[in-house]
Order: structure tokens, then C-alpha cells, then sequence
């Protein structure tokens, strides 16, 4: 490596460690972080994956590599200089969790960011203990399997009180399967914008722009991108509104919506316009979307979206939704996307498993209910209510869908299997879409966990569907 390659290398790594200290030990969100640190830097493609790679990495990893740390450490980890931990911690996910990266690499470009951060002695720490770990890695010993939960926060790197919950719901090779699968590095899949042309046309002209994609196995609109040589907002493609960047399980939702030309439907929690643009898009933009949002900014964004992708029936409001009242809103199909804990796309976020609790899902559901209550109010006789998140645990979905029903006798839940016919569930999940509900645990068919539950409020609407 030249001097100059060594420097870059060393300014990724710079940035990565500023990141890792502002969340870790200010608690700054790892995405507003990542984006606040890229904007002032000159870094190339490849070494902004670096960067976003280490961080998000280290974030996720983080109790995994503490446990690892405290063995090689005089002193534990909580105990140790901030930034002398966040070197140590960015260096041991490198060198356990980056096979690419030599460990001499790893360990110099350390000891250069220690030295002049805390100066040569602690330098020297950093360099004792990252060559006692390059030199004694195959006896790191781990909490006994058999322990079961113990191993497996340890070992994955999740709250004890989470792999606690998920050992209880879904037993314990599901819940090895989703723990691993949440710390990959999510793939990114694109939604072609059927108004503009076919999945076909945009895989061939991002090919043009140096993008490579597989078709996506999940769903017939998407693709599944395998390299690029730039950042997607770059692309004429995605200037001209080919695709939006969503993944197959959010598409879903809006496939069990089944929206189609001359509807009036209303999505709430509307975001940034992911799922009512698709709406627009299944619906080939004849009808009305009303996306009802409560933020500001993400209303703004979702405008710039629909302007983007050519799409003109979609209007945009920023109301706040419990403060609705009943008619303000009427449609023939109505699409909640609630929020809620994001237990689904914990690899998405790299810091969440750190912030949600136990107490704090208790509290969404609440407010999952309240939204659930105000949504039904929208939906005209005879028409269809979509309910969807993206976590996995029952308290935020199904006991929701079933206090509501309790409480909504004119509901009642809904087959949606044949609107799901392209997809490949197993047998036991096309069950549950045949009674109205459905769990993607996250992973399972390299999506996102998600939970969908279609219901049918009672009455006749003209053209329902």
C-alpha cells in the first residue's frame, strides 16, 4: 500500500472512530452521525462503505466485541478511556468480522489514531492488546451454548431481554436464524416505477450506469443490487424516476392492499411515500392516494418522491392522525403503517437494539391501538383496512389486531394468501395469510420481519375489492 492509499485508509478509519465515539458515548444516532460525518469528508465510494461498514459493524457487534475485549483487557471495558475503547472496539471488529482487512493493517492504522489521539503509552496498550488478540483468537471463550440466552446476547450481540422474549415466542433455532441474519449488512433492493417502464428496461439501463442487479426471486417489481460504482442518488435513473429503494417486505404491504385504477385510498404513517407511490404505481396513477404524514420534513420528502417518479395522484398532508376527525378521511382501502419497535430491521438501524426496552414496546402498543381505532374510522362500508409493521413480537401485532377486533364487531379478519400468490411462503405462512395474518420473521426470505393483518369492515362498496 503506498503512502498516500495509506492515509486515505487512515482518514476512513479517523472518521469511522469519530462516529462510533459520538454515538457510543454521546448518544447521537449512528444514521445522522454517519450522515453529518460524510458530508465534510472527501472519502471515494469504496471508502465510505469502509467507513459505514466499521461503524455500523461496531455498533451492532458491540456487547460481542466488549466481551471479547474484557478477555484481553487489565481492566473491563465500562472502566477504560472512551476513546482508547472506541479504537480497541473498531480494531476488534476489523480484525473478527472483516476478513479482507490484514490485522497488521489493522493494528497500525490503531496505534497511529491512538498516538495521536491519547498519545504513544496508550499506544502501546492498544498495541499489546490488538497483537494479543491477532495471536490468541482461536481461544476466545464464549458463554456455554448451553446456557442458551447468555450465549446468544453474547454471541450475536443482542439484549438479553430481547433473545428472552424471542426464545419464548418463536423457540430457539428461529431465534438463532433471525439474530444472525440481523447482523448482516442489508441488502438493497430497488422498486422499478411501473409508470415508467419495465424491470427489464431499468436492470438494462442501470447496467449502463455501472449498477449490477439480480431480479429479485420475492417480488415481480424489484431488483436486487450486487454492485455499483457510484451511490444511487447520482444515477440519471434514479433522477428521471426509474426506482425507489424499498425493500420487498414494505412492497407487501401494499400488495395485500391490492390497490387498483379508480380507487380512493388513504396511507397512514405515510413517511417519506414509500408504500402510497407504489399504490399510485399498482393503481397506473388513476385514482387518489391521500399520505397523511405527521412530520414536516418527511411530508416535504414525500412530495419530492411523487415529483420524481412522475406520479400525480398522491396527495400529501401533514396532519397529526389521532387528532382526526371521523370523515375527514374516506376510502375504499385504507393502509396503516404503525410505528412501532423496529425489532424487524435491526439490521437496518444499527444502534436501536441498544435504545428500545421491554417497557417502551408496552408503551407503542398503546399508541398502535389508538392509531388502529382512528384508521377503521376511514375505511367506507365494505372496504379494507391493511394493518402492518416492521417488528416481530406479538404484543405490537397480533394481540393489537385482536383487541381490535374485539372492540370493532362490524371488522373481521380477511384472506389475502391469493394476493400473495407471487411470493414464496411456506406452507405455514400461506396458512397464516389464509386466516388474515402473517409474521416474515426477519431473514426467513431475505426480507425484513414484518407483520401484515387485511381486514374487511362489513357493508357493500361498489367495485370493492
Amino acid at each position: 500500500m503506498s503512502k498516500s492509499s495509506a492515509r486515505v485508509k487512515n482518514e476512513a478509519r479517523h472518521i469511522a472512530l469519530l462516529i462510533v465515539y459520538d454515538v457510543v458515548e454521546r448518544g447521537a444516532y449512528a444514521n445522522l452521525s454517519l450522515d453529518k460525518h460524510m458530508a465534510r469528508s472527501k472519502l471515494t465510494v469504496e471508502d465510505r462503505h469502509l467507513v459505514t461498514e466499521i461503524v455500523n459493524g461496531t455498533i451492532r457487534m458491540l456487547k460481542h466485541l466488549d466481551w471479547v475485549l474484557n478477555a484481553f483487557l487489565p481492566k473491563l471495558v465500562a472502566e477504560q478511556n472512551p476513546w482508547l475503547r472506541s479504537i480497541l472496539r473498531i480494531s476488534v471488529y476489523q480484525m473478527l468480522f472483516m476478513e479482507r482487512v490484514p490485522d497488521y493493517a489493522v493494528v497500525d492504522s490503531a496505534v497511529d489514531l491512538a498516538n495521536a489521539r491519547l498519545g504513544s503509552k496508550l499506544g502501546g496498550v492498544v498495541n499489546g492488546v490488538l497483537r494479543s488478540l491477532a495471536r490468541n483468537r482461536e481461544k476466545i471463550v464464549y458463554p456455554d451454548e448451553r446456557e442458551g440466552k447468555a450465549f446468544l446476547s453474547v454471541y450475536y450481540s443482542q439484549p438479553a431481554w430481547l433473545v428472552e422474549m424471542w426464545l419464548s415466542d418463536y423457540g430457539p433455532e428461529a431465534t438463532r436464524d433471525m439474530l444472525a441474519y440481523l447482523n448482516q449488512s442489508p441488502r438493497v433492493t430497488l422498486r422499478n416505477n411501473q409508470l415508467t417502464g419495465s424491470r427489464d428496461e431499468l436492470q438494462a439501463q442501470l447496467r449502463g450506469e455501472g449498477v449490477s442487479t439480480d431480479l429479485s426471486p420475492q417480488t415481480p417489481w424489484s431488483l436486487v443490487v450486487t454492485g455499483m460504482d457510484a451511490s444511487l442518488g447520482s444515477l440519471q435513473s434514479y433522477r428521471e424516476g426509474r426506482f425507489y429503494v424499498q425493500n420487498e417486505g414494505s412492497m407487501l404491504a401494499v400488495a395485500i392492499l391490492d390497490p387498483h385504477p379508480g380507487e380512493h385510498l388513504i396511507d397512514l404513517c405515510s413517511g417519506v411515500g414509500g408504500k402510497a407511490t407504489f399504490m399510485a404505481e399498482m393503481m397506473h396513477d388513476q385514482g387518489r392516494v391521500d399520505a397523511i404524514e405527521l412530520y414536516p420534513h418527511k411530508v416535504s420528502l414525500l412530495k419530492d418522491n411523487c415529483s420524481r417518479l412522475r406520479i400525480s395522484s398522491v396527495t400529501a398532508h401533514q396532519r397529526d392522525i389521532l387528532q382526526l376527525s371521523p370523515g375527514d378521511f374516506m376510502g375504499s382501502g385504507v393502509l396503516l403503517d404503525a410505528p412501532c419497535s423496529g425489532l424487524g430491521v435491526l439490521n437496518r438501524r444499527a444502534d436501536m437494539r441498544w435504545r428500545r426496552t421491554r417497557e417502551e414496546i408496552q408503551d407503542l402498543s398503546r399508541l398502535q391501538a389508538g392509531l388502529l381505532q382512528v384508521a377503521s374510522d376511514m375505511v367506507q362500508p365494505g372496504g379494507r383496512l391493511v394493518y402492518t409493521t416492521c417488528t416481530v413480537d406479538h404484543l405490537e401485532n397480533q394481540a393489537v389486531i385482536k383487541s381490535f377486533l374485539g372492540l370493532n364487531g362490524d371488522f373481521c379478519l380477511e384472506d389475502f394468501s391469493s394476493q400473495l400468490e407471487f411470493f414464496p411462503l411456506d406452507e405455514g405462512d400461506r396458512y397464516q395469510a389464509g386466516q388474515g395474518m402473517l409474521c416474515l420473521l426477519p431473514g426467513k426470505y431475505q426480507t425484513d420481519g414484518m407483520f401484515f393483518a387485511r381486514m374487511r369492515r362489513s357493508g357493500y362498496i361498489q367495485d370493492g375489492n
